[in-house]
């Protein structure tokens, strides 16, 4: 049972980093970002095959920090004047144009047989019964560094010209920000969390292959953040593990239920979770621990107070 628990909040510390990602760059920025289980998928190739190289793991999960973070800018600068609606088509077709590529450049990627034996950033004294016990610290470390830095982020002026962003571009730009730069930023800071998810999904697994990756990804880091309140970093931390906990927990039903088959379980679960969302969309439409609403206000304020100081 105890390991058990140790996977499971690993797998939800994994969650809250994605959803963390999500919420800098929509809920903060307003980018939609369809595709981030390609950027989420690309982190892990990247540490998957430099560890298959024989690259220190810490090492790899640098390199695909770097990676995603630098693909993120790149993509966002290609589409980023883009309006919401084709931003999330033109994400979402990086992400379907990244497994496509992973799937069949087997010289690469090894393809459908995928990438076995990825090693773990743990010290050797570690004996091997320890080994999730050992990753889950390591993972709260980085779940603990991400939701710093981006709490960090949140409050600066930044972060304050972000959301500024977000409300009103033209105001934010008429006021001498650039709004493309500002979104690139958020786009790629984005982009080191889903690096960082992506290793520790590597890490954990120790073996990556092109069928862990799909768009139910990206669809669990959107409940995360519009269950936990988008702009809120804590919101979504609280409903990663709301969520994740939700979903896990019901897979003991079949114990008390036994009239339910398989089917039935996998069915009834995700019927649960989305009972869920829409209660909370109706009693809590800002989510649980939703952005205060006079937040864009006072952050338009302030960018006025420090473009004048700058005159």
């Amino acid at each position: 049972m105890i390991s058990y628990l140790v996977a499971l909040l690993i797998v939800v510390v994994v969650a809250a980093i994605a959803g963390l990602a999500l919420n800098l760059q929509w809920g903060l920025g307003g980018l939609v970002n369809f595709g981030l289980f390609g950027f989420y998928m690309l982190g892990a190739y990247i540490c998957g095959i430099l560890c298959w190289w024989h690259l220190p793991p810490l090492l790899a999960m640098l390199a695909a920090i770097l990676g995603v973070t630098a693909t993120s800018a790149l993509v966002s600068l290609i589409s980023i004047r883009l309006s919401e609606d084709y931003l999330a088509i033109v994400t979402l077709g990086f992400a379907e144009c990244l497994r496509l590529f992973i799937s069949y450049e087997e010289w690469l990627t090894r393809g459908t047989i995928g990438i076995p034996g990825i090693r773990r950033p743990l010290p050797g004294w570690i004996p091997e019964w320890a080994s999730d016990a050992g990753l889950m610290v390591f993972a709260l470390l980085c779940l603990i560094a991400v939701l710093t830095v981006f709490e960090l982020v949140a409050r600066s002026p930044f972060g304050r010209t972000l959301r500024a962003t977000r409300e009103d571009p033209a105001v934010a730009s008429a006021l001498g920000k650039s709004v493309v730069i500002i979104r690139l930023k958020a786009f790629a800071l984005g982009g080191a969390a889903l690096g960082i998810a992506g290793s520790l999904h590597a890490f954990y697994y120790t073996y990556v292959d092109p069928t862990q990756f799909s768009s139910i990804i990206t669809a669990y880091a959107f409940m995360a953040v519009v269950i936990g309140g988008r702009g809120s970093n804590w919101g979504v931390l609280v409903s990663a593990f709301t969520v994740i906990l939700l979903l896990e927990g019901s897979r003991f039903l079949i114990d008390r239920i036994s009239i339910l088959s398989s089917a039935d379980l996998a069915a009834l679960r995700l019927f649960l979770v989305g009972v869920v969302l829409v209660a909370i969309l109706i009693f809590r439409p800002d989510g649980l621990l939703r952005e205060p609403v006079s937040a864009s206000t006072r952050d338009r304020r302030k960018l006025q107070s420090e473009h004048r100081q700058q005159e």
